[in-house]
């Protein structure tokens, strides 16, 4: 800095009556765009992984209420098996299992020569799953405790996946569809049976679904409304792109 600009900042300074420091230019050209400086952006591929919509509680109370008598009949299981192609020797993902109450059905139309994955986040469910494969001698039923972004099935292992009444817990939808994509072999299909509501009332619009789907590499090939008969449910058919 120049003595002229020293002096004229030093008479400002007295006319102030107030103490000031000289800082070069330069310096404070460096302090002033430091205070500027913007924290980075997020990166696009991390923020598509978090959820942008609300999600339901797990359920954690009493899995024995899923185990209503005609819950077959209301829910058409057996053309939910028929649609997603299970049959004897197949290999079926029940992500979200709960009690049990599709593993088995789906275990039963697999046969000795098929398996099924029993997947669940609640330790409580899958020891029930256990219990339940051992008294009922569902000798192909395979339990995994998951977690909120990997299902933990083997890759290129299975050739159905059904989602009942679970996507709307999903907290971050994205990267575990991809794991179950991971999962799949090739021509497999997967089910999602869920109601209509926005998140946070046990439902979730299918088209909030289908987006969702579609970014985690999905499309889907059907969509039907005959579960349960109340015009509420629906069930969406994806196949992996």
């Amino acid at each position: 800095m120049s003595s002229r600009s020293i002096s004229s900042l030093s008479l400002l300074c007295l006319l102030a009556a107030s103490v000031c420091v000289a800082v070069p230019p330069a310096a404070a050209q460096s302090t002033a765009s430091k205070t500027m400086i913007h924290a980075p952006s997020p990166d696009p591929a991390q923020a598509s992984d978090a959820t942008q919509r609300p999600t339901s509680t797990p359920y954690s109370g009493d899995l024995s209420i899923f185990e209503y008598p005609d819950r077959d009949k209301r829910l058409h299981v057996d053309r939910v098996l028929d649609l997603l192609s299970i049959a004897p020797g197949k290999a079926v993902a029940d992500v979200g299992a709960g009690s049990g109450w599709f593993t088995a059905r789906a275990a039963a139309r697999t046969g000795p020569t098929g398996a099924v994955y029993a997947e669940d986040i609640n330790p409580q469910a899958i020891d029930y799953i256990t219990q339940r494969a051992a008294r009922e001698k569902l000798a192909n039923v395979h339990p995994i405790l998951g977690t909120v972004d990997d299902p933990k099935l083997p890759a290129g292992s299975v050739d159905a996946v059904l989602i009942l009444k679970t996507y709307h817990e999903f907290a971050h939808p994205i990267p575990i569809m991809q794991k179950i994509r991971q999962a799949l072999r090739p021509g497999a299909k997967v089910g999602i049976i869920d109601r209509n509501g926005d998140g946070v009332n046990h439902g979730i619009m299918p088209d909030v679904v289908e987006r969702e789907m579609a970014r985690a590499g999905f499309q889907r090939i059907a969509k039907y409304d005959f579960t349960k008969d109340d015009g509420q449910d629906y069930f969406l058919i994806f196949t992996s792109r």
